[in-house]
């Protein structure tokens, strides 16, 4: 293995441990506020030990994932030098507004764990809020770094030096609505569909246990309507894809050649001799729609 896909690898398996953090770290505070609403407006217990418990979940996985989230901080200047020499400028200020983003959710989250008795209820809802924000920030700025490096604007590139730096600018990426919305639908998705599991495995046993019904009511309240946005917004992304890095789509979709009528392909074993998807299922003409919304391109 050469010291390229060492890298790679090894920023791979950093992303893949720290990404089920990070979305949890999102997705939590929100069901934590959502249930301490719930108790105050019904005076329903069940609600109030959903809070504790949730907060007492969201604050071990804030700190699993800021710590996860450092080490791939140092991985971007350790493993890919000049890659940062040149965009650390251009990006550099999401990665801060995401610090600052981090660093106010921690602050809302220790007033939030402590503050029961020494803040006012409305005080101690609005600092869950705070969480729930700040966390979701976070989300927003580092998506937008990404998003930059799938379609970079803000700069002009003179001999082999980056120049005319404009941060602002390349914040504006294509990329970069259609990429926050579906991390953030992501998270929610994915986090209230966990949590949701959660309590319906313990209600197989104990139908009537009030915790777990009053848990499994509040995360699928969360998943579901992202859920059934998720698929309009892959939609989009794919269009954008399609758009701005039509090899990308080509590669991601197992498609060599360009022509009418491309299938969408479901599995298959990638053959770049025989250059084609080996064992795939094809949707006649799906990858055409979903590049171009007409099965006929």
């Amino acid at each position: 293995m050469d010291d390229l896909m060492f890298a790679r690898s090894q920023m791979a398996m950093s992303l893949g441990f720290h990404i089920v953090f990070a979305v949890v770290g999102v997705a939590m505070p929100a069901l934590m506020v959502i249930a301490e609403v719930l108790w105050r407006r019904t005076g329903d217990r069940a609600y109030l030990a959903l809070t504790r418990a949730w907060s007492k979940g969201t604050a071990v996985l804030f700190a699993v994932g800021a710590v996860s989230g450092t080490v791939l901080s140092f991985e971007l200047g350790l493993l890919f030098p000049g890659f940062m020499r040149h965009a650390g400028a251009i990006i550099g200020m999401p990665f801060s507004l995401e610090g600052v983003a981090f660093f106010t959710e921690a602050v809302f989250l220790g007033v939030y764990l402590y503050g029961w008795r020494k803040v006012a209820p409305a005080a101690h809802v609005a600092a869950g809020v705070g969480v729930a924000i700040s966390g979701l920030l976070s989300a927003v700025f580092v998506t937008l770094a990404n998003a930059w490096m799938n379609a970079p604007r803000g700069f002009r590139v003179e001999g082999r030096h980056f120049t005319d730096i404009d941060p602002l600018a390349a914040m504006t990426t294509p990329f970069a609505l259609h990429e926050i919305l579906h991390m953030v639908a992501a998270a929610y998705m994915t986090t209230g569909f966990a949590v949701a599991s959660v309590h319906a495995l313990v209600l197989l046993r104990d139908r009537a246990n009030p915790f777990h019904r009053r848990g499994l009511g509040v995360a699928l309240v969360l998943a579901v309507p992202f859920s059934l946005v998720q698929p309009v917004i892959g939609d989009l992304a794919g269009k954008q894809v399609a758009r701005f890095q039509p090899a990308k789509l080509a590669g991601m979709e197992l498609q060599y050649r360009t022509q009418a009528h491309a299938p969408l392909h479901i599995g298959g074993i990638p053959d770049p001799e025989g250059r084609e998807a080996r064992l795939a299922i094809p949707i006649p003409g799906g990858l055409s729609f979903l590049a171009h919304g007409d099965f006929s391109a």
